[in-house]
């Protein structure tokens, strides 16, 4: 590659070191599963298509991804129906319904929309400029287009999606200005749906008020039985960890150890430091990534610019969702911690993103360049 137009090397490693620490840990967090060695082989797969997608997005400009990415939202639409075809298309697991079945693994397209809206959105307020004298017009569009896949999704029993891929796409909108009274009013009412939604649903209503009406150690419910468990590993670690592969709450005792839970056994087997290790990096990835979005604007490249502040908002909310589930700080849900929980279509479509992320900062640097050779 020509100078200026080669990945940023730090941001590389980083995301490399990443990728590796979540293959151990997932390995590691998984040993408690009598399939443990097809968990990694699964998620080894999911890292090589992942890397391998991602070397042919380096290579590939941004504006294809504009120019496709109404096609990509198309397709992640009926994909996200498809779920709902009778086995052996659908998949439904512990009575979710989010999965297509391709024998070697269970694809999710949940996870497929969250950079697939990202890439359309920014494309989609590219073109709406003209309508920034009437910003309801476009907020009536933006939630035409999150509100067809927030319904297939929600009916899927995924509300984690839903709301990463809503704050998201509305994050988007919110950056491009002229929206802020606009966004509050939605906000409030979809902060008011998603109360209700929560209060009629017994199992979701139930975990909530348990959570946070009784002391967490006193509370016998099963409701807090996750975050206790995880707070149980997370003390045993103390700052050093008990060992890479060591930890026993895994075992039995910690449900959901090797996806949401995660966090919890890299504070049991790599201690407070690891933990730490682990938030520097994302922390780095994301400010580097939101740079990446403001040098975009500079150029004057605004589709670059919504796409790099879209996927580090979507990563910003992930991680800090789950992270603060893991410390007990608000309730176990569905959410896992990207390029380190298993899960095959998690894994490819979050380095895919990183991989985009990377592109457009190439993409920066030469332009910088291109400008610094007519001066």
């Amino acid at each position: 590659m020509k100078t200026g137009q080669s990945p940023d090397s730090h941001l590389l490693i980083t995301i490399l070191i990443l990728i590796v620490l979540g293959w151990l840990m997932s390995f590691s967090a998984s040993l408690g599963h009598f399939n443990s060695y097809s968990f990694v082989l699964k998620q080894s797969l999911a890292i090589f298509i992942g890397l391998g997608a991602g070397l042919v997005l380096l290579n590939t400009p941004t504006y294809l991804l504009k120019k496709y990415s109404p096609a990509f939202y198309i397709l992640t639409l009926v994909l996200l129906a498809a779920v709902y075809l009778p086995e052996p298309i659908g998949r439904t697991i512990k009575g979710s319904t989010r999965w297509i079945n391709l024998y070697f693994y269970n694809f999710q397209p949940s996870e497929m929309m969250k950079i697939v809206m990202v890439l359309f959105m920014a494309g989609f307020l590219t073109r709406q400029e003209k309508y920034l004298k009437d910003p309801w017009l476009v907020l009536f569009k933006t939630l035409i287009v999150v509100g067809a896949a927030a319904v297939l999704i929600i009916n899927e029993q995924d509300l984690g999606a839903t709301i990463i891929i809503t704050l998201t796409a509305l994050s988007m909108l919110f950056a491009a200005g002229s929206y802020l009274r606009q966004l509050i009013y939605v906000g409030a009412t979809l902060f008011s749906a998603a109360g209700v939604f929560v209060y009629l649903d017994d199992v979701r209503s139930k975990r909530m008020f348990d959570f946070w009406q009784e002391d967490l150690w006193t509370n016998t419910s099963a409701s807090v039985y996750q975050t206790k468990q995880a707070l149980i590993g997370i003390a045993r670690g103390d700052w050093t960890g008990t060992g890479l592969g060591a930890g026993i709450q895994k075992y039995s005792k910690l449900p959901e150890p090797h996806t949401d839970m995660i966090f919890s056994v890299i504070g049991e087997e790599l201690g407070i430091i690891g933990m730490l290790v682990v938030l520097f990096a994302f922390a780095y990835i994301i400010g580097k990534g939101f740079n990446i979005a403001k040098h975009s604007l500079k150029n004057k490249r605004k589709y670059s610019s919504y796409v790099a502040f879209g996927i580090c908002s979507w990563f910003s909310m992930q991680i800090s969702v789950n992270i603060s589930m893991n410390l007990g700080l608000i309730p176990p849900k569905g959410f896992t911690l990207p390029l380190i929980s298993y899960g095959g279509t998690s894994m490819i479509f979050s380095i895919i993103a990183l991989a985009i992320l990377l592109r457009i900062d190439m993409e920066n640097r030469a332009e910088y360049y291109r400008q610094k050779q007519y001066v």
